[in-house]
């Protein structure tokens, strides 16, 4: 019985690059979640402030506050990168 050798790639495939566009996307939907986050969890203001500039904009969140929404934004962020590169969109 003979079995097939798989074909090896002579190159590594096109990645991403980074460049401003893709950082963009990623602080615009970090700063989207901050304006949303924290007025959508249940105890946004358990625990020290974060000392933003403007606190009544963003619903003056607590620190656990800031950083979940700065980790989703980075995560949804990145998705939406890898999405927009796999589009053609950003080059």
């Amino acid at each position: 019985m003979l079995l097939a050798q798989a074909e090896v790639q002579p190159t590594a495939p096109d990645t991403f690059t980074w460049s401003f566009t893709g950082t963009a996307v990623i602080v615009g939907l970090s700063l989207l979640f901050l304006l949303i986050i924290p007025r959508t969890i249940r105890f946004p203001h358990t625990g020290p402030k974060m000392p933003l500039p403007f606190p009544e904009v963003f619903n003056n969140p607590s620190v656990g506050a800031f950083l979940a929404s700065m980790s989703a934004g980075h995560i949804f962020g990145i998705g939406a990168v890898l999405s927009l590169n796999i589009l053609g969109i950003l080059k």
